[in-house]
């Protein structure tokens, strides 16, 4: 029980002190046995202009141990980055393992000797330079045939004969400087898919396992990934080892190939589960918008059948309206036909009334003229009395006859000059006793 407790506050204590000196780095992995000696090997030429130089480190498997990947020349994801390789820390009896990653400055990899260029500190095989990577050729190895950027300086070459391939007590015992604590804090960018599938590759490879080379693996480096391995000292690996890399090689596109066909079998059978689905979603859709269709057919049907009574009312009511009107019409014309016929009544009698009235006082002076021999003879005194001076001229022009221009042009009663006939009718009545008075 005090064992389990101690393990416990040292793997604490462990990953507090890793967390607070190794900053954005974490461990993959512990160990309680040390990763064996880095082997000697010699570079391969780099093949293509461009690929930077990934160092051999020493791999942890779980069942059968520590194996050895190659060193080998890989592409990086992005012009401008570097690669910060990976090492291993011992702190506390326990040896943790810290993965490689890409990023714009070389971090810190546990002060490692790595060799070409990878002297412990920094990088020192080439640098970037207007998109293009120039090679230090004082210390790696190019082919001149094609790769042409290249320089010399040889200040950054350290032999310091050191095989030790872990950090810490026993080993390399150097802590991160400030621009490799400032490289930790950058952006990294994980290894590449080739730089993984390389890694499992020398997983498979019972040959790299430190258990059977006893740390001496047969083809410590590569030209590049799935490429030529070499041997130790650079010449190219035996055809066993080659035979086995490609063996590896076709074992890994047999499976990633198998790998496809299922994806591709999958892929099919989803294709075709969609496509089922879609034919099921189109029926459906079909059969809601027959059904949409359908509703929409009887909605215009009921909106027809009710416009059709609606205009049936309409000509009903525009029927009725046209008798109504007809009869209005009908009695505005015995209306008006009864008013003009009563007016017409009133304006006859009102223009006979005046006739009567303009003939009367002609027949007056007759009836005078034919009386007078009638009348009895008045006594001698009333000669003596002198009597007013009769006026011929009234009785030989008599007014009243005059009259005729008004029986012959009658005018409405409102005109008062019809009755002044009477007037002058009377005054012949009245001037005739002179003539009396001649005949006696």
């Amino acid at each position: 029980m005090k064992k389990i407790i101690k393990k416990i506050i040292l793997i604490c204590v462990v990953s507090f002190a890793v967390s607070n000196a190794f900053a954005q780095v974490s461990v993959s992995l512990t160990v309680g046995i040390a990763p064996p000696a880095l082997p000697v090997y010699t570079q391969p030429e780099c093949p293509v202009d461009g690929y930077l130089w990934q160092p051999g480190y020493w791999a942890y498997d779980n069942v059968d141990g520590y194996y050895w990947v190659p060193g080998v020349w890989v592409a990086p994801p992005d012009p401008g980055l570097y690669w910060t390789p990976a090492y291993w820390g011992y702190d506390g009896g326990h040896y943790g393992f810290y993965a490689g990653y890409w990023g714009p400055h070389v971090g810190f990899y546990g002060g490692i000797n790595y060799g070409y260029g990878y002297g412990g500190y920094g990088y020192g095989g080439g640098r970037w330079s207007g998109g293009r990577f120039q090679y230090n050729t004082a210390v790696v190895h190019v082919n001149n045939t094609f790769i042409h950027n290249t320089y010399v300086d040889r200040t950054v070459v350290r032999n310091s004969g050191s095989r030790t391939s872990f950090n810490g007590r026993g080993g390399v015992n150097v802590r991160p400087r400030g621009q490799e604590l400032s490289a930790m804090k950058e952006r990294h960018v994980q290894p590449t898919a080739q730089q993984q599938s390389h890694q499992m590759a020398a997983s498979r490879d019972r040959s790299q396992f430190a258990k059977v080379n006893h740390g001496r693996p047969a083809a410590p480096a590569m030209n590049k990934v799935d490429g030529h391995a070499y041997t130790a000292k650079g010449h190219v690996a035996p055809a066993a080892a080659n035979h086995e890399a490609a063996n590896r090689t076709a074992t890994e596109n047999a499976k990633r190939t198998g790998a496809n066909h299922e994806a591709a079998t999958n892929k099919s059978a989803e294709n075709a589960k969609r496509t089922e689905a879609n034919h099921e979603a189109t029926a459906n859709k079909s059969a809601e918008n027959a059904k949409r269709t359908e509703a929409n057919h009887e909605a215009t049907a009921n909106k027809s059948a009710e416009n059709a009574k609606r205009t049936e009312a309409n000509h009903e009511a525009t029927a009725n309206k046209s008798a109504e009107n007809a009869k209005r019409t009908e009695a505005n014309h015995q209306s008006a036909a009864n008013k003009s016929a009563a007016e017409n009544a009133k304006y006859a009698e009102h223009t006979a009334k005046p006739a009567n009235h303009t003939t009367a006082p002609a027949a007056r002076p007759v009836n005078h003229e034919a009386a007078r021999p009638q009348e009895q003879p008045r006594p001698q005194q009333h000669a003596t009395q002198p009597r007013p001076q009769a006026q011929p001229q009234h009785t030989a022009q008599p007014r009243p006859q005059a009259q005729p221009q008004h029986t012959a042009q009658p005018r409405p009663q409102q005109q008062p000059h019809a009755a002044q006939p009477q007037q002058h009718a009377a005054q012949p009545h009245q001037q005739a006793e002179p003539q009396h008075e001649k005949k006696g």
